[in-house]
């Protein structure tokens, strides 16, 4: 059994920042993809970053890139998502994935594990 748990949500006014957590359990992802999604009400599940544990390697969506940092501090560890300059148009439930196969992708049809979502509302 695979769980994600995603934290760190809230209310910020815009210009703000947040940092989400997504804690995994229940099999090993150092090989593999761990990434970060989000859904505004009426839209489509949108990319926002992904990781693989070993490499290092990142990759963004346009419309984070500058402002989110994703990262991880070791293997078996959470996985973050540092945001910056927070604008209202982030506002959203952010959700952590992970696939299992070793390649970041940015479609959600391509993860296999998510977490059940993190509020974020960027509001003054």
């Amino acid at each position: 059994q695979v769980l994600l748990m995603e934290s760190g949500g809230g209310l910020v006014q815009p210009g703000g920042s947040l940092r989400l957590l997504c804690a995994a359990s229940g099999r090993t992802f150092s090989s593999y993809p761990m990434g970060w999604f989000r859904q505004a009400p009426g839209k489509e599940r949108e990319f926002v970053a992904a990781i693989i544990w070993t490499t290092g390697n990142t990759d963004y969506g346009d419309s984070v890139k500058g402002r989110f940092t994703i990262s991880r501090n070791g293997a078996r560890t959470p996985i973050y998502l540092q945001m910056n300059s927070l604008k209202p148009e982030d506002t959203a439930v952010y959700y952590c994935a992970a696939r299992s196969v070793p390649l970041i992708a940015k479609n959600p049809h391509d993860y296999d594990y998510w977490g059940q979502g993190t509020q974020v509302t960027v509001s003054s």
